[in-house]
């Protein structure tokens, strides 16, 4: 079985010092065939040496101007995988979301699916503890697989994720993040303005698919701030949020518009303030905002376009596939590399 797995999915060899730019020296570059259109496709790949017990798996997307060999939060994962014993992979996803086959196309989402399917090839992977996050792009991929793979995921943790592409669009045209539209218009063809275009956004956006979402233990994570010191509006989490949960529990678009132009709670949503104190978010990156429904959970926090490493790492190891999610998720393991808060996701 693992000869024939082989011929599938191609080959596997160390990354190149060069290359992997602070990424520990196990992890390997490999390469295998997406479902997609059947090409070769890349991505960064980290296994517990001798494993004869199953394992989990994290799978790690990059940000929207990044690719599988993007450093930055994406090594914290790798060492978190290395410390708790956890495989990794750090899938391509077509690069860099300013191409037609990248920005959630579904060629990229095959690419996410068969790197899940290249992982379980290589080590015994747990599928009831395939984990998926990121942040910025890496939070729209999070989110857009959630919805268009729910049968993969024990734990979903997006952060500052792009849930509406012809809406940021507009968000980001004409403003200091402009480039951002432009990236979009070269990925459709043009700005989302014509019938066809604005399909093709709406296909790639998680919006769309994120009804399909209420099975999976989803945890949608976003900076008070973000929007003005970063990219990316919070309220596309609410937006999200909004698509998974049952109506009586979906979020008013008057409510979302004031607590975003005030960055001040709305005072009918007072009892969803998070209250007590929560230790892995560290000192100064606290939730303000918490509301769960089900299977989802929505947290606004005291930041800007970023994600909390430990917050995010050890909620995902509380879950498990098919079971109720864990919210008070317990400490499994501090990050040993002294990187709690991630870097801004560009």
């Amino acid at each position: 079985m693992r000869a024939f797995f082989l011929l599938i999915f191609f080959s596997i060899g160390f990354v190149t010092a060069e290359d992997k730019r602070g990424y520990p020296e196990s992890v390997k570059e490999v390469r295998y065939r997406s479902s997609g259109d059947g090409t070769e496709q890349p991505a960064l790949f980290w296994q517990p040496e001798s494993s004869e017990e199953k394992v989990p798996l994290l799978v790690a997307l990059h940000t929207w101007s990044g690719d599988y060999q993007q450093t930055g939060s994406q090594v914290v994962f790798a060492e978190w995988c290395q410390q708790v014993g956890w495989a990794f992979i750090h899938p391509n996803f077509r690069g860099q979301n300013w191409t037609p086959d990248a920005l959630g196309s579904d060629l990229a989402v095959a690419d996410i699916v068969s790197a899940v399917d290249f992982a379980k090839s290589e080590a015994p992977i747990d599928t009831d503890r395939i984990y998926c996050v990121g942040v910025s792009g890496g939070g729209h991929a999070s989110l857009l697989m959630a919805g268009r793979h729910p049968e993969l995921w024990a734990g979903v943790s997006a952060w500052c994720g792009i849930a509406h592409i012809a809406l940021w669009h507009a968000q980001c045209r004409d403003t200091e993040f402009s480039r951002y539209s432009e990236h979009i218009e070269k990925a459709l063809g043009g700005p989302p303005n014509s019938k066809p275009r604005r399909q093709d956004a709406q296909h790639r956006s998680p919006v769309k698919w994120l009804s399909n979402a209420q099975g999976v233990n989803l945890d949608i994570n976003h900076g008070v701030t973000d929007g003005r010191s970063g990219s990316v509006p919070f309220n596309h989490s609410f937006l999200a949020w909004n698509e998974v949960v049952i109506p009586e529990d979906r979020f008013s678009a008057e409510g979302i518009a004031e607590y975003y132009d005030s960055e001040s709670i709305p005072e009918k949503w007072k009892p969803y303030h998070a209250k007590g104190e929560f230790p892995l978010f560290g000192k100064d990156k606290q939730p303000l905002f918490r509301r769960t429904s089900g299977s989802t959970r929505l947290t606004i926090f005291d930041g800007g376009h970023e994600i909390v490493h430990e917050a995010a790492l050890n909620w995902l190891a509380a879950q498990r596939k098919g079971e109720p999610p864990v919210w008070d998720a317990p400490v499994l393991q501090r990050l040993k590399t002294g990187k709690v808060d991630g870097e801004s996701g560009k």
